[in-house]
């Protein structure tokens, strides 16, 4: 079995290549996808529709052209991870874990425990929560291989 894996949330650590180098060691067979990772280009995604006055709208216009590739990607997954790392707030991936529940998507959720408050109603509604990405490789492994 194969699987179209989407990687949402924090953007400033390497867990995205530390589930992809585990995902490639267990021999899975899957296809990552993720978000624009590069922040200032994410900011700028919006810059060439039209120039704004305000932080207010330029925000508002790259969300716009950032939810294009979101939610494609997002809707031709097989499965969602979502992280939520400890240094900032990434409301765009509660939003995505939320988006997932609606479409009734797959998606776990990674974080450490001392956020597992704040993310209870996220993490209700996820079929897992990890607190490593080594654990997501076994996710992985276990709905690929058994």
């Amino acid at each position: 079995m194969s699987f179209i894996v989407y990687l949402s949330g924090e953007i400033h650590s390497d867990w995205r290549e530390e589930i992809q180098r585990g995902a490639k060691a267990a021999g899975l067979d899957v296809e990552f996808t993720a978000p624009v990772t590069d922040h200032a280009a994410s900011d700028a995604a919006g810059d060439h529709l039209a120039e704004t006055r305000s932080d207010f709208w330029r925000d508002h216009q790259s969300a716009k052209v950032n939810a294009i590739r979101t939610r494609t990607l997002i809707q031709q997954s097989d499965f969602v991870v979502v992280r939520f790392g400890d240094k900032y707030k990434q409301w765009n991936a509660a939003f995505d874990a939320g988006y997932c529940a609606a479409l009734g998507k797959p998606y776990v959720t990674l974080h450490a425990e001392d956020t597992s408050h704040a993310l209870k109603e996220v993490d209700a509604a996820a079929q897992g929560w990890c607190t490593t990405t080594e654990q997501v490789v076994q996710t992985l492994e276990y709905v690929l291989k058994k």
